[in-house]
């Protein structure tokens, strides 16, 4: 069974900020991700599997969007794509 994660102090801010050059950026980083995600399930609800990619880390149906968006972050399961200059 998955590790129940403690909400909003789990994973630490200050991880997540070394992970990313700023908080802003961290921001519009996990709140794309908490987007597909959310995607991902309302595409199971209609039966459609192939469009989005769901959770990376452990979870479960209860676990928002967004948790679990920074739970990847913080765990390296995504890559951040930077502007190429």
């Amino acid at each position: 069974m998955a590790d129940k994660h403690v909400g909003i102090i789990e994973p630490p801010i200050d991880d997540l900020l070394s992970r990313v050059d700023s908080k802003y950026q961290l921001v519009i980083f996990a709140a794309k991700r908490a987007r597909q995600i959310n995607s991902y399930y309302s595409d199971l609800q209609a039966g459609s599997m192939f469009d989005n990619v769901g959770p990376l880390v452990d979870s479960s149906i209860d676990d928002k969007p967004l948790s679990v968006a920074l739970h990847e972050i913080n765990e390296d399961k995504l890559e951040l794509k930077r502007p190429a200059e």
